[in-house]
């Protein structure tokens, strides 16, 4: 159903065709004043009515046929759900030969020049202006296999819809084809009754207001069975609702060639070092767009292949990764792989440009001691016990460690390794710090 003041629109629409070009209360009205979403449900309330003769006027029912194929003549034919309804009405012998033949330049406006100028033209003066004999019409059939014969078959048709009633019931007394001013309609020789524009047009109006497709169907009204009681051990009925959100995939159609030459990349760099140019490739890309580190194939179980092979690009990532909540197992990894130079360097540029938790420091340090002392290799041993003494000093000037945290740890590694110059110098370090 549609509300009062669009069945007062509408009926200001077919009224227009008295004066008014088609194609401007087509174009201009009829598309601007009506979206496009409710279309369908006035073009149903137009078909109601011109499937009785009598209710519409003459250049009403043109309008109201041109609506209905205009609305649709973006699509193909096949795709107008009142095609049908035209190709009928085009065949029907006992309508107007001009009404049939404006039907017929409509199906065929796809293809023809002379529509255009038809709608230049408003309903009264196409019916002045319409000659018979300047058109053939074509058999039922031949039309249906034009354009019926193209429609997809009704998936589902309910078994009531040919018990319903039409909305409009034609009056029996009125004799078929008469109008109000053929002497049938008189009601006494010479005396016709007073039926005028406005109370024609009102009863429309109110037509419009309570026209619906479905007609008046019977009513089955059966009451509703009652529920059988709950067993015990009988799992409970459910009824979940279904008012769910629908979540948009911002990820959905992106591009992901973007960060296709990245990705190979890191594949190269867990498996040795990279050369300067790719290295520097990799540094901008990651610069230009810190989100690429989140699809460039790095994880956790990857990162100290990464380190050990390319300790900048891990540095860049991992300052990329620092709002990331995988971070801590980015941090656990690192502490527990083997201590070297590419990890201490990592570790000392990750200090100076984040700040890194403190907890994760002292373990990183309690780890490079522990790793020293552990290892059985004389030369190796020395080697990176200075590259951990070097490490903490690093860290100690740059005040990046409360020393007083860790100093009896620090002070015991220093006695234990003091014939190393680099600790007895952290040691000399820790003393001017007391």
């Amino acid at each position: 159903m549609i509300s009062v003041e669009e069945s007062e629109s509408l009926m200001g629409l077919l009224n227009g065709g008295e004066q008014r070009p088609m194609d401007e209360i087509i174009t201009a009205d009829f598309n601007s004043k009506f979206p496009s979403s409710l279309r369908f449900r006035f073009c149903s309330s137009l078909y109601i009515l011109l499937q009785d003769k009598k209710i519409l006027k003459p250049t009403q029912r043109l309008v109201a046929l041109a609506i209905l194929h205009q609305t649709y003549s973006s699509q193909q034919p096949s795709s107008n759900p009142f095609i049908s309804f035209l190709v009928t009405a085009a065949c029907d012998d006992e309508a107007e030969k001009y009404e049939r033949a404006f039907i017929l330049q409509l199906l065929s406006s796809t293809n023809s020049i002379t529509v255009k100028e038809v709608f230049k033209l408003s309903a009264a003066d196409y019916i002045k202006s319409f000659d018979p004999s300047s058109l053939a019409f074509p058999q039922l059939e031949q039309l249906q296999q034009l354009y019926i014969n193209k429609v997809h078959p009704e998936p589902f048709k309910c078994l009531f819809t040919n018990t319903c009633v039409k909305n409009v019931i034609p009056d029996p007394d009125m004799p078929h084809g008469c109008d109000e001013n053929s002497p049938e309609f008189e009601l006494q020789p010479g005396v016709k009754p007073k039926i005028g524009s406005g109370d024609r047009d009102e009863t429309i109006t109110g037509l419009l207001q309570n026209l619906s497709l479905e007609g008046l169907r019977p009513q089955w009204i059966r009451p509703l069975p009652p529920r059988l009681p709950v067993q015990d051990g009988e799992l409970a009925w459910l009824n979940p609702g279904t008012n769910h959100e629908l979540l948009w995939d911002y990820g959905m159609c992106a591009d992901a060639s973007r960060g296709a030459a990245v990705r190979d990349l890191i594949a190269k760099a867990l498996k040795g070092p990279l050369a300067p140019a790719q290295q520097e490739q990799v540094l901008v890309e990651l610069t230009n767009d810190p989100k690429l580190v989140y699809h460039c194939g790095l994880t956790p179980r990857k990162l100290p292949e990464l380190v050990e092979n390319n300790p900048l690009i891990a540095v860049e990532a991992l300052i990329k990764l620092m709002n990331s909540p995988e971070i801590s197992e980015y941090f656990t990894v690192l502490v527990n792989m083997d201590m070297g130079l590419h990890s201490m360097e990592v570790v000392n540029r990750l200090t100076t440009a984040v700040e890194l938790p403190t907890e994760f420091v002292h373990m990183y340090i309690t780890n490079c001691i522990s790793s020293c002392e552990n290892i059985k290799d004389k030369y190796m041993q020395n080697r990176l016990v200075r590259l951990v003494c070097v490490f903490l000093q690093s860290l100690i000037r740059n005040k990046i460690i409360n020393v007083q945290d860790l100093f009896i740890e620090v002070q015991a590694f220093c006695i234990e390794f003091s014939r190393i110059r680099e600790a007895a110098g952290l040691f000399r370090l820790l003393k001017t710090l007391e």
